[in-house]
């Protein structure tokens, strides 16, 4: 048999390694080989040989739960693959044809985006009931789960459907953005597709609606994995317009309480940032709004960072590395300073 021939062949190069090793160690055999190991030395067996590194984290552990309440103590962290799987099926339903399956008939069509919305949903609901329970304040035991955070998880995760068709139009608009804005761009199917700036402007659509929805954790998750695939960063909180580009993408930033209107463009390596962190009684304040506000029709160029609660006004063009910490009024054109040429012979530059 099949199997059998493979199993041979491991037990064979096994056994092939173990006599190699042997050979490095001078001729040990294998059983001299494991008892000059160190934990054999220390009088540890093999299953013993982290327990006090067990005990030492589990203590940890332990401890770092106290004091929160037994709801959250009992709470399961949301699973970042379920999150990442539940994403994906979303992209799948709103985009069957590009992120689902290419092959759809027209008469499967409407049961294939059914069935994604539908696992999509189930697994949603779930992660969104163990985000809430981070800040539960309800009576829970271990043996049960918190009925009120249930239902607000359906209730979110059904207004987070219900407006999905509304996700997908803004989405066409970024598309669109993304196939007009690039002169690289043959289809418009090639942005939907392969761009990165539009892989994470989908997933942030997603994410800030849950954030709007005051759920802790899951939209942070989505985020950080759009981050990690494409290098744009977008905080979930960050309020975006539609028809927006980010051109190539990697480096960008977009804080928290940014605000950003309708056919911006951005290019890679921009920062939209905070320009300090005010703290009260040594802590530092949360919520405030920090990071820029930028409106209608700007483009941004490559490298350039603006940081604090300032506002670009409408039609502005910000040109590549310009470092900003200041209001501009619409229809600005900011750029660096020119670069002064000197010619120095001889030393005379010294």
């Amino acid at each position: 048999m099949e199997i059998g021939r493979f199993v041979t062949l491991e037990e064979d190069l096994g056994d092939a390694r173990f006599r190699g090793a042997d050979l490095a160690l001078g001729q040990l055999s294998r059983r001299e080989h494991e008892a000059a190991s160190p934990w054999s030395r220390r009088g540890l067996t093999e299953e013993g040989r982290f327990a006090t590194t067990v005990e030492a984290l589990v203590a940890a552990s332990e401890a770092q739960a106290k004091g929160r309440s037994p709801s959250v103590r009992s709470a399961r962290l949301p699973s970042r693959e379920a999150i990442q799987g539940a994403v994906e099926n979303l992209c799948a339903a709103m985009f069957p044809r590009h992120f689902g399956s290419s092959e759809h008939a027209p008469a499967s069509l409407r049961y294939y985006v059914g069935a994604r919305l539908d696992e999509a949903a189930a697994t949603f609901e779930e992660q969104v009931r163990r985000g809430l329970a981070l800040s539960c304040e309800h009576e829970v035991t271990h043996s049960t789960s918190c009925a009120p955070c249930a239902r607000r998880a359906a209730g979110i995760v059904e207004a987070l459907f219900f407006d999905l068709g509304r996700i997908r139009e803004l989405l066409e608009t970024d598309i669109r953005a993304a196939y007009e804005g690039d002169p690289a761009a043959s289809y418009v199917d090639e942005t939907r597709y392969c761009y990165p700036g539009v892989m994470a402007i989908t997933r942030h659509r997603i994410a800030h609606e849950l954030f709007r929805a005051d759920v802790p954790l899951v939209p942070r998750i989505i985020a950080q994995q759009s981050h990690a695939a494409t290098g744009i960063d977008i905080h979930p909180g960050a309020k975006i317009g539609p028809s927006f580009f980010i051109d190539h993408g990697t480096g960008v930033v977009i804080g928290e309480t940014c605000e950003i209107g309708k056919n911006v463009r951005l290019y890679q390596g921009v920062t939209l940032g905070a320009r300090q962190f005010p703290t009260q009684d040594g802590a530092l304040q949360k919520g405030l709004l920090r990071h820029p506000i930028v409106h209608d029709d700007v483009v941004i160029y490559a490298g350039a960072t603006l940081l604090g609660r300032i506002t670009i006004g409408a039609g502005s063009i910000i040109g590549g590395n310009v470092w900003l910490s200041s209001s501009v009024p619409a229809a600005s054109r900011i750029s660096q300073a020119p670069v002064r040429h000197r010619a120095h012979f001889g030393g005379s530059g010294i």
